[in-house]
């Protein structure tokens, strides 16, 4: 536990189903907290029959998602043998967040797949995971787990904005680290453009090519999960029960449904920092901070805010470098999940290990 530095390989899949992150980082502990530095990383796509499996995953009777467990941990295993075989040796260990399987927190369950004792016996590595889980069982919502991360990692940032399958931000407030899922993101937006036989809307280029479609705008604005208070979270079933109907409905092309949608998300977003106050740094993330069309109507409705995008390397694996962090607080017995960002009666250290 006097250990001055570690090397992780952190690894995130997301629900916008575009790759597997694996972000090899080493920690070097500096006073009482840690700097980090991204060695090495990657994105691996899912094979076809996999992504097949996990697109409709949250709707899995139980021996299918066991078997998945084991297929996906197969492949997480195959893939960092294949793209981190040099430096499997100086790893310390496998952090990995997993793929979630179903997300319900009000009725008391996470699942995340990937096997820890299948990549742990192809990669000879200790292995991290499930961390959702723990913080469920203390009524959490188990999710967002990267706040504490924001917190300790990118302290710079007033508000931290990731773009993923699921919008989420993370901001300070009255000394308490405050989260949570603002709306859906990339899995709409993907969604809508593989219609269109894109696997993305590369750059926005479709959105800016609509209009707003106002009827399907009120109808999107009306959705319940936007009333609720925090925290709060959402998983694909969510999406899938609330989102997905209202934009199948909509009388209108697919173009002016990503304009739409763009329109909305800025919105939700613009109005959670509204309510804790416009000014401050923002650093946004993820997928999502690839969508030039986007991040220009976020800021035009941010005009107070400073919004930066940061470089490739954490746009696409910050998610991936904070999992990895989080494994170094679960391995050091530290708090790794906050309860001022998911409701959960205590901070709470998550994860379980496999292979130490």
């Amino acid at each position: 536990m006097n250990k001055q530095s570690f090397r992780i390989l952190g690894i995130m899949s997301g629900t916008s189903l575009d790759g597997v992150d694996f972000a090899q980082v080493s920690f070097l502990r500096e006073g009482t907290g840690w700097s980090f530095k991204l060695e090495k990383s990657v994105t691996v796509d899912h094979d076809l029959d996999l992504l097949r499996n996990l697109k409709n995953i949250a709707f899995a009777q139980t021996e299918k998602i066991k078997e998945l467990d084991i297929q996906f941990g197969e492949f997480l295993g195959r893939e960092i043998c294949k793209h981190f075989q040099p430096d499997l040796g100086r790893i310390d260990f496998i952090s990995s967040h997993g793929h979630t399987a179903k997300h319900n927190p009000v009725d008391g369950y996470t699942i995340q797949i990937g096997s820890a004792e299948t990549i742990h016996l192809l990669t000879e590595r200790p292995v991290i995971n499930n961390f959702r889980a723990k913080d469920v069982s203390l009524g959490g919502q188990g999710a967002p787990l990267v706040p504490i991360g924001d917190r300790d990692l990118f302290s710079e940032y007033d508000y931290c904005l990731n773009l993923g399958g699921i919008a989420n931000i993370s901001f300070g407030q009255n000394g308490d680290r405050l989260a949570y899922d603002v709306s859906p993101f990339n899995m709409a937006l993907n969604q809508i453009s593989r219609l269109m036989g894109l696997a993305y809307d590369d750059r926005g280029s479709l959105a800016a090519s609509g209009s707003v479609h106002e009827e399907l705008m009120n109808d999107l604005e009306r959705i319940e999960f936007y009333k609720q208070s925090f925290p709060k979270s959402l998983g694909y079933e969510d999406y899938v029960k609330y989102w997905v109907p209202i934009l199948e409905n909509a009388n209108t092309t697919n173009q002016n449904k990503l304009r739409t949608l763009v329109d909305h998300f800025a919105r939700q977003i613009a109005q959670a920092c509204n309510s804790f106050g416009p000014e401050g740094k923002m650093v946004v993330t993820g997928g999502g901070a690839h969508n030039d069309f986007f991040i220009n109507h976020l800021k035009a409705k941010l005009p107070k805010m400073a919004v930066h995008v940061p470089h490739n390397d954490i746009i696409d694996y910050k998610e991936a470098i904070i999992f990895a962090y989080l494994g170094l607080l679960r391995y050091l017995g530290l708090p790794n999940c906050l309860a001022s960002v998911t409701g959960a009666r205590v901070d709470n250290s998550g994860g379980d290990m496999f292979g130490f």
